[in-house]
């Protein structure tokens, strides 16, 4: 009753979506909500954080995310679809599965569809329509949450044109994509508006056995904007409305089926499908109380609906063939009838709301922001498996179970929870700054798995109920040793919450983390190295059939027991002229070991999943004062560890492999027209084992071109 009262009264105050601190001069420029906003400050933050700025995105014609967040230090990625349909995040201590162990916002509200109840992020925004995308990591991510131990990943939609203007980009490619991305918008007095669509048109790159049917998607994403403003007032309204339909499946490939062609897939997968819907409505109001003191209030409302489709067993055929199981072989490869094949409708429907205030009060030297936000997220899962046999390499649908459907295919999950913040950005001296956070998370959590359909009775012994609450104190500093040298250094308690199958008495994984940094800044060349340290008193591991646990659980949360993660984080970033020519070059380099220290199931030592030692990404310009401007971005990653201990077996299995591309980009710019451009991803055409997860090895995308036009009315 009492968050009840608080969401009233947060909603008396005023309505908003702005979920981040502002300070009083900000209240004119609030169209897209960020967190960092600029990479000049990203570079001065009393903590590790990195912008990946609207001229990156536009310059690399950005549609899967993957490829953007391989060039962040300290982010790794798990491809799974080659696509970039269903993005897998990690930063630092926080591993990448699902994205569930980060902080997901869109213009800083929470994103993912029930980021307490369960967070695994099977909606993703849509790439194209991203002006700008914060990286936020160290002490400073306090301020947000609920997981505080690895990072933040905010994206930042389209702001609102100051004038009235628009732009429409249209791009195809030889594999049969056809992208668009458009929007018009702009301010007439106190008054702004925003219409944007992308439409996205793709027939995929693999080939299905015995089937017609292509491995592509369809999407279509809106979204609208309007916003009023005064000298003390910004009141921002936006809308957004999406829709995906791909013919994606949870099935890899046998290995040796991979080094035969790494871009087949099984005709028991035809009919794979995921179809869903997103809404998002956020309503902001900003309000200048004075000089120093303003208010940001947040009310948010996110609905998901998905059902993807897709054979429920395949994991099972795939592992029997690795391990040269002949029949398994021939029920793959469509040679050998297989009766009762089961298809599940993965059917679920998340539910994401709250309120969130924050108030920005700049005192002397203090610039304070506290804030408090009341979240509520709900799971609704009825998911009946139809039956298909296989004759002749052909599917023949049997029958279905809706009229019987129980207990973890028919539950309903839950989760609430009060966040509190206090921030303080202290300018101690000149040289010293010290910026000290504290948060609480306070979280409730229940799970009911149901006999029938009409959910007239609850599944004797199924009724799970959790709540436990934690403070996460935090502080950091950076101090100027002379105008070119930057010296940082932080520590913070991290939180990844559980999801709502924890039981009474679970505890959420919780980390001391620590890290130290050093940066050197003259004229155009910037570079940063940060070493990094998460010690984990319980390392929580949130499991689903797409990434199980590490003892094999595919739903509610499991504990590894103790773990350190650590590493090193470098970046260079420099300019180069010779005659005409402009040479940007960006360089960065991760180094992580992470590995368990203690637990019941596992000795010391042993490495932990989905967490690759080294990264490194390369991206070089070279522009011209004609207008045509040339790129090459170079990215590398480890092999890796699909599962905890690697490092003690021998088989291949147990690992990805490791993975070079390169993307070129070459982009002509029309005096007084449009701009033309042809990319081609992955140059030398290497595709390898990028993941093994959900079932069997995937690919990422083979070389592929794009031509594409930007006309700007």
């Amino acid at each position: 009753m009492i968050q009840k009262k608080l969401v009233a009264a947060m909603a008396a105050v005023t309505l908003s979506s702005v979920a981040f601190s502002v300070s009083a001069n900000d209240v004119q420029a609030l169209d897209s909500v960020t967190v960092i906003g600029s990479g000049e400050a990203a570079r001065s933050l009393p903590g590790s954080a990195y912008y990946v700025g609207n001229e990156q995105l536009t310059t690399e014609a950005t549609t899967d995310i993957n490829q953007v967040m391989k060039t962040v230090p300290g982010v790794y990625i798990m491809e799974e679809d080659g696509l970039g349909l269903r993005p897998n995040i990690g930063i630092r201590a926080a591993a990448p599965e699902r994205s569930s162990n980060i902080t997901l916002m869109e213009d800083g509200v929470l994103i993912a569809p029930a980021p307490y109840s369960n967070p695994a992020a099977y909606y993703f925004p849509t790439a194209m329509r991203m002006h700008s995308i914060d990286i936020l990591k160290g002490a400073p991510l306090l301020r947000y949450g609920p997981q505080t131990v690895g990072g933040v990943v905010n994206l930042v939609s389209t702001p609102i044109p100051d004038h009235h203007s628009g732009r429409a980009m249209f791009m195809l490619s030889d594999e049969g994509s056809f992208d668009t991305h458009a929007y018009y918008g702009g301010k007439e007095g106190g008054f702004g508006y925003l219409l944007e669509t992308v439409q996205r048109n793709n027939e995929g790159f693999k080939d299905i056995d015995r089937s017609g049917r292509d491995s592509g998607f369809e999407i279509q994403d809106y979204v609208g904007k309007l916003s009023w403003e005064d000298e003390r007032n910004k009141v921002l309204f936006k809308f957004q409305r999406s829709f995906e339909d791909s013919n994606e499946t949870y099935a890899g490939l046998t290995d040796a089926d991979f080094r035969r062609d790494e871009n087949r897939r099984y005709g028991l997968t035809s009919i794979d499908n995921m179809d869903n819907d997103h809404t998002g409505v956020n309503l902001s109001h900003t309000f200048k109380w004075s000089d120093s003191f303003s208010s940001n209030v947040t009310l948010y409302h996110n609905e998901f609906n998905r059902n993807w489709f897709k054979f429920n067993n395949t994991g099972n055929l795939i592992d029997a063939a690795n391990n040269g199981d002949a029949n398994a072989q021939a029920v793959l490869d469509g040679t050998q009838d297989y009766a009762g094949l089961q298809y599940k409708n993965n059917n679920r429907e998340y539910d994401s709301y709250g309120a969130q205030l924050n108030f920005n009060w700049l005192v002397g030297a203090h610039d304070f922001n506290f804030g408090v936000r009341q979240h509520f997220d709900e799971t609704d899962r009825f998911q009946p498996v139809d039956t298909y046999d296989q004759i002749n390499g052909q599917l023949v649908y049997q029958g279905t179970n809706a009229s019987t459907v129980s207990g973890g295919d028919n539950r309903l999950e839950e989760a609430q929870a009060l966040s509190m913040w206090i921030t303080d950005n202290f300018q101690v001296t000149e040289r010293l700054l010290l910026s000290a956070s504290l948060r609480m998370e306070d979280v409730e959590t229940k799970e009911r798995r149901y006999t029938d359909p009409s959910r007239s009775e609850v599944v004797e012994g199924s009724r799970i109920d959790n709540d436990y609450r934690e403070f996460l104190p935090g502080i950091s500093a950076t101090y100027d040793l002379t105008d070119n040298w930057q010296v940082l250094a932080g520590y913070h308690e991290g939180m990844i919450p559980l999801s709502a199958g924890s039981t009474d008495g679970d505890k959420p994984g919780l980390s001391d983390n620590y890290e130290l940094g050093l940066r050197f800044q003259q004229g155009v060349f910037y570079s940063e190295a940060i070493g990094f340290y998460s010690d984990f008193s319980n390392f929580v591991e949130q499991c689903s059939v797409a990434s199980p646990c590490s003892n094999g659980n595919d739903s509610g949360s499991f504990s590894v027991g103790g773990a350190k993660v650590k590493g090193l984080e470098l970046q260079v970033g420099t300019l180069f002229t010779a005659g005409n020519f402009l040479i940007p070059v960006d360089l960065s380099y991760t180094y992580t070991d992470a590995e368990t220290t203690s637990g019941d199931e596992y000795v010391s030592g042993q490495d932990l999943q989905n967490i690759p030692e080294n990264i490194f990404s390369a991206r070089i310009g070279l522009e011209h004062s004609s207008g045509w401007n040339n790129y090459a971005v170079a990215k590398y990653i480890d092999e890796t560890c699909v599962s905890i201990g690697c490092n003690d077996t021998n088989s291949r299995f147990d690992r990805t492999d490791a993975l070079f591309t390169m993307d070129l980009i070459s982009r002509y710019q029309f005096s007084g027209g449009p701009e033309v451009f042809v990319k081609v991803e992955n140059v030398f055409d290497r595709q390898e084992i990028i993941a093994r997860q959900p079932f069997g090895a995937r690919p990422n995308i083979e070389r592929t071109v794009y031509a594409g036009v930007i006309v700007d009315f």
